[in-house]
């Protein structure tokens, strides 16, 4: 696991980075993969779920994800419980109640786990290219402050996701980050392939969080390279593998 130091140290807060290790599933999905999408066995990814539901001293039914649909619909989590598959449809989740672990799921995508710990509020993002531009991040922040959170006591942190040097994008890519903001062209820089890009995911989020008010930093991990931590969408791809595994982040209220 990883911890961002951004997060580090907050009264009343615990947060997970999870790398692939430490779970039951084999092959393609070894080991801790906790994405029902994928065709691993669900026995397995509750398994799996359940294991990192306990790091939280947590039963795997306090372990809330999403569907994701690279949207910036966000959800607020009371009391309620929901199991997986079948969850709801979004891609961000916030709460004020201890008891419940706040997850995303990515592999490639970033996720970002954010928190007011004067306030008791926590929220978990999944941030694709789409995510990001849509404005899921500063979604999040909107739903906190709802429940009394304050932007400038949040801290954020971007979690593993496909790094600025692997992250190649088409000659048609940075034309809506542009067109939303110019200076999004400092994330993009000449890929080696001509007519290509290099899209820096995780300095453009850090980047919107901090120009929304809320400290952020990013853990500097590169799914893609990293292949005995991370699993990793364009990587299978690459390899001409369609199917892979989902990694979990997760964070929750200290009870």
């Amino acid at each position: 696991m990883i911890e961002a130091q951004t997060l580090a140290g907050l009264d009343g807060v615990q947060h997970r980075f999870f790398t692939r290790r430490g779970g039951v599933s084999s092959g393609l999905f070894s080991s801790l993969n906790c994405g029902y999408g994928s065709a691993d066995s669900p026995d397995n990814v509750r398994e799996n779920r359940r294991r990192a539901a306990a790091t939280f001293n947590l039963g795997e039914p306090d372990l809330l994800t999403v569907h994701q649909i690279h949207s910036r619909d966000v959800l607020t989590v009371g009391g309620e419980r929901w199991t997986s598959p079948g969850a709801p449809k979004a891609d961000a989740l916030v709460t004020d109640r201890p008891g419940v672990a706040l997850g995303v799921m990515s592999a490639d995508c970033a996720p970002v786990l954010m928190a007011d710990s004067a306030a008791g509020v926590i929220g978990a993002a999944h941030a694709g290219w789409r995510g990001a531009l849509g404005g899921v991040a500063e979604a999040t922040i909107e739903a906190m402050e709802k429940l009394g959170a304050r932007r400038e006591h949040m801290q954020a942190a971007v979690g593993p996701c496909i790094g600025r040097d692997s992250y190649e994008v088409g000659p048609e890519f940075p034309a809506p980050f542009l067109t939303q903001d110019e200076a999004s062209k400092a994330f993009f820089r000449t890929a080696p392939r001509a007519g290509h890009f290099l899209f820096d995911l995780a300095g453009y989020l850090v980047r919107r969080l901090q120009r929304a008010g809320v400290g952020a930093a990013t853990t500097g991990h590169d799914t893609l390279t990293d292949t005995n931590d991370f699993f990793s969408y364009r990587r299978n791809t690459l390899q001409g593998v369609r199917d892979y595994g989902r990694g979990l982040s997760a964070i929750a209220l200290k009870a």
